[in-house]
């Protein structure tokens, strides 16, 4: 009883704090238009928004499915509510629940998940704020050639460190994924750029090939 009141609370407060975190932004553009009094043309909007949902509401949806076992009820309304999920708040997930060994699936997880998700996303505005207060003192910095090369890389040593340790336990698992990617991303150059595709295909092979081998009793 106990258990399901705290999942309909979470789902009751995640689903207002989604419904206001959308109506939040979408009131960005409705006060730019009446600030600037001009409206977008409707043919060249829903041309835009045809164009984006193609390729984000697929893998938005494949996120959720992905994502929501991983993290949990309260984790996942909190980390698609602030964002940033691939770069942030499931390295972070991860990272805690490999700490403190609790096992997905349990609300010990998802403890662990929604403290993370969390204490991630208010780091993250602390960073952001200190970031706007320093831009302009550090940009000569920033903006040096030397540190270029670092930044480009800040994303792909966190998660090759971060990959490292899941791929090591199931190496059977991670080939197909792995392989696949860097054929796609070796035919089509264009789709290396495309972060928000590349992780529910990569996550659907790695479900399909997890399956198959786990039928044949190789896991």
């Amino acid at each position: 009883m106990m258990e399901k009141s705290f999942d309909d609370s979470m789902h009751r407060y995640g689903r207002a704090f989604s419904a206001v975190a959308i109506v939040l932004m979408l009131l960005v553009p409705v006060f730019v238009a009446f600030y600037f009094k001009t409206t977008p043309n409707m043919r060249g909007l829903l041309a835009g928004l045809a164009s984006i949902c193609l390729i984000y509401l697929p893998s938005s949806i494949v996120e959720v499915v992905t994502y929501a076992p991983m993290l949990g009820t309260g984790a996942t309304y909190l980390a698609f509510i602030t964002g940033n999920l691939t770069n942030l708040k499931i390295p972070c997930a991860m990272s805690a629940r490999e700490i403190v060994g609790t096992e997905f699936g349990t609300k010990e997880n998802e403890i662990v998940s929604t403290l993370s998700v969390a204490v991630s996303s208010l780091v993250t505005c602390g960073v952001l704020a200190i970031g706007v207060l320093l831009l302009v003192p550090l940009t000569p910095v920033l903006s040096s050639p030397v540190l270029q090369p670092a930044f480009s890389m800040v994303v792909p040593a966190l998660f090759g460190a971060l990959g490292y340790k899941y791929f090591s336990k199931t190496p059977l698992v991670a080939v197909a994924p792995f392989v696949s990617m860097v054929l796609l991303c070796l035919l089509v150059p264009a789709a290396a750029s495309q972060v928000a595709v590349l992780v529910p295909v990569s996550a659907v092979i790695s479900i399909a090939v997890a399956r198959l081998l786990y039928k044949k009793g190789k896991i």
